[in-house]
């Protein structure tokens, strides 16, 4: 078990909300908009970046109240020593602003991942092969960040560079190359750790997937398609020669905010974007259980599962359980009744959510 004793305060639609005697598998269970997806939400929030709705601060907290909220929890270690209290607040006065304490010391959002992988699939990613090639980085960025803490670092600091140059290849006076040295020495450096870790990432799940039938999910080939450098002089001296037709277009042509994460189906050798919506949501579920299994190698890991049950069939939900009990995380899942779950009901943790209050059912 990973996470227990976790409160919401002013978060969505929940006033005030406990969950205690968290279990392996944990469901949530209530009618559309009764808050389920804001808990996951919330837990999402015990690790770096900005949830799994992506949402900005002022928006998530509960209308009506002043503003601001918080969510804390209790992590129980692997190796079984003292529970390590987790917490991420708003306040009112800086609705801006997260505040992240660990033991009730001040600390930062990114290391919240030196404690707690979490991972998290929603309906809302079920076009992400159809989507934009961001929402892919991103996807694979926030898998990476699970992995290894460190990576967050990596990409913040790439951006940070990166609208600099941007910043001064669209200024009208032609930009000092000492300025542009010095930006394309941390491009380099930041972008080069950047895109290791994206590789890194891939080369694991594609081993760990590579231990798995086609079926009942389809098993999915994954790629990072780049066309920068990922050696970190290589990729300094590619924008060095690109600043030219970089000025013109006003931005940076090269470097890993350019790549993209392509996946294919194994049995018909099929780009994901030409799948069936079933084929895409299993090769989705197949990605999310790998890293799930990755994750829990090392720190507790956390799979956030939103509607995830509902649309499969028997079979595959039975494959689901299964493998979710082989990745050794702890499960949050939501559903708007208990039946798809119950090949799991008896080991796992149940409340009923409705108007973002909790009834615990077992």
């Amino acid at each position: 078990m990973a996470l227990d004793r976790i409160t919401l305060s002013d978060f969505r639609n929940h006033a005030r909300s406990r969950l205690d005697g968290a279990a392996r598998f944990n469901l949530l269970v209530g009618e559309n908009g009764a808050g389920k997806t804001n808990i996951l939400e919330a837990i999402s929030l015990l690790a770096p970046g900005r949830g799994l709705r992506r949402a900005a601060l002022p928006e998530i907290g509960r209308n009506g109240a002043p503003g601001g909220f918080t969510v804390g929890a209790s992590l129980t270690p692997a190796d079984g020593g003292e529970p390590v209290q987790l917490g991420t607040t708003v306040d009112p006065a800086r609705p801006g602003r997260r505040r992240v304490r660990i033991n009730a010391a001040e600390a930062s959002a990114v290391s919240l991942g030196e404690w707690l992988a979490v991972g998290w699939l929603t309906p809302a990613m079920d076009g992400i092969f159809m989507g934009a090639a961001g929402d892919r980085r991103r996807f694979v960025d926030r898998m990476a960040l699970a992995l290894d803490p460190a990576h967050a670092h990596n990409a913040t600091r790439y951006e940070a560079a990166l609208r600099e140059r941007n910043r001064l290849l669209a200024d009208e006076r032609e930009p000092e190359a000492a300025w542009l040295d010095g930006v394309e020495s941390h491009l380099g450096r930041y972008g080069s750790a950047l895109a290791q870790g994206r590789a890194r990432l891939v080369e694991a799940l594609s081993a760990t997937l590579a231990d798995h039938p086609d079926e009942p999910f389809a098993r999915p080939l994954l790629a990072i398609e780049t066309a920068s450098p990922s050696n970190e002089a290589s990729l300094r001296e590619a924008l060095r020669a690109n600043r030219r037709q970089d000025r013109r277009a006003g931005r940076t042509l090269v470097g890993p905010h350019r790549d993209d994460f392509s996946v294919t189906m194994a049995g018909k050798q099929a780009p994901a974007a030409t799948c069936s919506t079933g084929e895409q949501k299993a090769m989705l579920i197949a990605i999310t259980l790998a890293h799930g299994a990755l994750a829990a190698q090392g720190r507790p890991s956390i799979l956030l599962l939103d509607e995830v049950a509902a649309h499969l069939d028997p079979l595959r939900r039975e494959a689901l359980f299964e493998r979710l009990r082989e990745t050794g995380a702890q499960v949050w899942m939501t559903g708007t009744e208990l039946s798809p779950f119950t090949a799991i009901e008896g080991e796992a943790a149940v409340w009923r959510v409705s108007g973002g209050e909790l009834e615990r059912l077992s």
